[in-house]
């Protein structure tokens, strides 16, 4: 699992064994670091070992477009239950960090990415994580690979995908009883599309929530939420085979 070196304002995600190379001279992560252990490049400047944690993963993996918000991500496990050892079928791998964050819960990770850049890029995203040995991503389309995994018996969906409607109408065949599909979008159509194929393949508790989020100022003027940034990101749908 790698680490983030920190300098006052500055972070770097690196893995035992590698280099950094900055304007602050150039650094050897040893094999053995340590959280809390300082190291110094060749310049002389000092760099302390952090851990890493959920929310460093959103800020530090290489992005291949927008990634799930921490708050998303939070939704789908508090929704789900999703646990250690659970079975987990992902479409829409992305950057990787819904994939990373249920690895490291210690579930085991099954991930569809369709373009073989972006399954690269997760790959090594999940190596960095340190989530490589429970997170398998596979470049493909699950729309086209439903039949492998027909009877599999997964606990959880998770689903970011604009086709993820024909998934959900097979999720009785890949979900265990009492199992849970969560889908992800950011559109109201694919939503509803989704919430009309949980219906019709009887899957029950089907609900949607939008997400939304008003991060707070606190100035000498008063408080208030905040005019700027992200409020909303996109639509919960989960449902669950009885």
């Amino acid at each position: 699992m790698s680490v983030l070196l920190v300098h006052e304002d500055r972070e770097y995600l690196r893995a035992p064994g590698d280099e950094l190379h900055t304007d602050l001279g150039v650094l050897d992560v040893p094999e053995d670091v340590e959280h809390g252990d300082v190291l110094e490049t060749h310049l002389g400047e000092t760099f302390t070992v952090r851990p890493l944690r959920g929310p460093d993963l959103f800020e530090h993996f290489e992005r291949t477009g927008a990634p799930m918000m921490p708050r998303d991500v939070g939704l789908v496990v508090g929704n789900t239950g999703v646990a250690a050892g659970d079975r987990v079928l992902d479409a829409g791998t992305g950057t990787g960090v819904l994939s990373a964050y249920l690895g490291r819960m210690d579930a085991n990770v099954t991930t569809y990415e369709r373009d073989p850049e972006f399954a690269d890029v997760a790959r090594e995203n999940m190596r960095l994580a340190g989530v490589d040995d429970v997170v398998d991503v596979r470049t493909g389309d699950l729309t086209e690979e439903l039949d492998e995994h027909a009877d599999e018996s997964y606990d959880v969906l998770t689903l970011d995908t604009g086709d993820a409607a024909e998934v959900v109408a097979r999720a009785p065949e890949l979900l265990r009883y009492g199992g849970f599909v969560a889908v992800y979008s950011p559109f109201v159509e694919q939503t509803r599309e989704a919430v009309e194929a949980a219906r019709e393949a009887g899957l029950q508790d089907v609900r949607t929530q939008e997400t939304i989020q008003r991060p707070m100022d606190f100035d000498d003027r008063g408080s208030r939420p905040a005019t700027g940034g992200v409020g909303h990101t996109g639509y919960l749908t989960f449902a669950r085979k009885y």
